[in-house]
């Protein structure tokens, strides 16, 4: 009894926290965890700087300007023999040069491969976009079904709390009746028995509880992790809005996978055109603007100064380069035809994850209708059996099994609502609809 009293206050404790605690929709879940999950944080920074890397100049269209300057000196000593014999020696003869000037760089032309890079960078921008995409989907979708996997654990908790209640009803029954001797002592070991195994189910059903609470906090990205989190009681079945063959056009068109296969593709081609860019000549600008100075210890100069406009074209083609460009070319030109392949197999995978899912979740749907069914009637015997128990009429091994069947019905139709919902959201993750549930 004592067991039974300890359990009775943790569930009053728990319900009394939840009825002061705000309640947490769903969408408010998922708002939090957008914010705050640290893996959406980190993606989300990685597409800001592909976006940054989307620049003319990292694409190499504009010039490079250096400013540079410099200063040196030598100091010789100078031994001279001239032609008629006689020689000379001047020792520590100093020269200094300083230099100050500004440069420019610009490549004009090179095949295209310019354009080819910018083209490849905004592809990578897409790129990121798509990836932060698929974090977010990701994490809708986790968070989504940790959510109702909470809610089914709580239902859990209520049904075996309710087993617990039904147990400590017998075993009453059982002890007022074994004290007039209307019953042996072998019935009330048993329902003694039933009743401590009913309260250990409950026991483990609370760290259950605890875990799917700890998870979800953690997909939120809360401070703490042990927060209290109350959520909704029940888990809502669309039975209406899902279609298959509008499901597979909406992969089609919006599953980021796919997607992001597609452009891996175009990278790919890109690739190609750059490397292809190199069969042609180049054209290179270079300028500069500079001041020099030369200060000389022998001679007939002291000093001299120069300052002036510098300035060049270069014009160039790589003739023969070890055959390398064109085992690029060749490379290139597989790396496109494994992208395609990626591309079809993706869609043949996406074809198969659909057609598993939608089984499964018609399967589960239906299961969830008969076991709707099914609860009504194990409630209706269970009933019975309590009414014929406490008249005698029933032993205590019938009315566990009563009782058996009942919490056994109800696990199932909890189990078969939650693995709909389950499919419900992989198939709109699969679709690219799971951020409507933001909508919700």
């Amino acid at each position: 009894m004592k067991q039974f009293l300890l359990i009775t206050i943790i569930l009053i404790s728990c319900r009394l926290t939840a009825n002061a605690q705000e309640l947490y929709t769903l969408k408010k879940c998922l708002e939090i965890g957008l914010e705050q999950n640290y893996s959406i944080r980190i993606v989300h920074n990685e597409e800001r700087i592909s976006s940054n890397n989307v620049t003319p100049g990292n694409a190499g269209y504009l010039p490079t300007v250096d400013l540079s300057g410099g200063f040196s000196g030598s100091i010789y000593d100078y031994n001279y023999d001239y032609k008629d014999g006689t020689s000379g020696k001047e020792s520590g003869v100093n020269s200094e040069t300083a230099n100050a000037g500004i440069n420019l760089n610009w490549t004009l032309f090179d095949g295209f491969g310019i354009q080819a890079n910018y083209s490849k960078l905004k592809e990578l921008e897409q790129m990121g976009k798509i990836n932060s995409r698929l974090s977010v989907e990701g994490l809708v979708a986790n968070i989504a079904a940790e959510y109702y996997n909470l809610i089914r654990q709580r239902i859990r908790l209520r049904n075996l709390n309710s087993a617990v209640t039904l147990s400590k009803e017998r075993l009453r029954i059982v002890e007022e009746r074994y004290i007039i001797g209307s019953m042996s002592r072998l019935d009330l070991q048993q329902a003694k028995v039933d009743f401590n195994a009913d309260s250990s189910q409950l026991l483990k059903q609370f760290e259950a509880v605890n875990a799917s609470q700890i998870k979800l906090n953690e997909l939120m990205g809360l401070d703490s992790v042990n927060r209290r989190v109350r959520v909704s009681d029940t888990v809502p079945l669309n039975t209406t809005m899902l279609n298959e063959a509008d499901l597979w056009q909406k992969i089609i068109d919006n599953n980021a996978s796919f997607l992001a296969s597609q452009k891996n593709k175009t990278i790919s081609e890109l690739d190609y055109k750059r490397i292809l860019s190199r069969n042609y000549p180049y054209l290179r600008l270079n300028a500069g603007y500079g001041y020099t100075s030369n200060w000389y210890d022998i001679g007939n100069t002291d000093l001299q100064k120069r300052l002036g406009l510098n300035y060049g074209v270069t014009v160039g083609f790589t003739i023969f380069d070890g055959m390398n460009r064109k085992r690029e070319q060749k490379n290139a030109r597989i790396q496109i035809e494994n992208s395609e392949l990626r591309v079809q197999e993706m869609e043949l995978a996406l074809r198969a994850d659909l057609s598993n899912l939608w089984m499964a979740y018609r399967n589960n749907l239906d299961l969830w209708n008969l076991e709707k069914e099914n609860l009504v009637v194990a409630q209706e015997n269970y009933e019975i059996a309590i009414e014929r128990y406490k008249l005698g009429d029933l032993s205590g091994i019938e009315l566990r099994e009563a009782q058996n069947n009942l919490l056994g019905a109800e696990e199932r139709r909890s189990i078969a609502e939650y693995n709909t919902k389950l499919c419900e959201i992989s198939l709109m993750q699969l679709s690219g609809q799971i951020l409507t549930y933001l909508d919700n």
